[in-house]
């Protein structure tokens, strides 16, 4: 993890001055109880399978496809940032990416289900630049029938 601390005056300075936006506390849209939902993931660590290329910086590659039941040996992640610690994913994948976490809720019945494709993207990205690619993968999630996506910024 980045510590404020350990960053130059300049890096901690840019990050003190971001801007975060707020939300409302409401949701946008009203939806089925949690244990009828379909969950999916979506990480901004740079997820992908290894035998995918790894993200680029060219416009329109801002995002991978992870499927379900893919195996925690087959998932790197090709985020790359000196203030970014990456032993936690390298211990336990659920720190990025909680597939396991997401199955035994949906076991226990908290959730409905699992969906079978789960999505990362590149961090590291200016999100305004990826407005149209993120608006095509709301409609592939919706055509998916996933109700609710469990959201893990890095």
């Amino acid at each position: 993890m980045a510590r404020l601390e350990r960053m130059t005056d300049q890096e901690r300075k840019h990050l003190e001055a971001l801007e975060c936006p707020t939300f409302e506390t409401h949701p946008w849209v009203a939806g089925p109880p949690l244990s009828e939902r379909r969950v999916a993931i979506i990480s901004t660590a740079g997820l992908h399978r290894q035998d995918d290329r790894p993200f680029t910086f060219d416009p329109g590659d801002y995002y991978r496809v992870i499927s379900g039941d893919i195996k925690a040996t087959d998932l790197v992640m090709s985020h790359v940032s000196t203030n970014f610690d990456h032993s936690g994913f390298q211990q336990d994948w659920n720190v990025l990416f909680p597939i396991d976490r997401l199955h035994e809720l949906a076991q226990d019945g908290t959730i409905g289900s699992v969906a079978d494709f789960h999505y990362s993207f590149m961090g590291a990205v200016d999100p305004v630049q990826m407005e149209q690619e993120a608006r095509t993968l709301a409609g592939i999630i919706k055509k998916d029938n996933v109700d609710a996506l469990l959201l893990l910024p890095v």
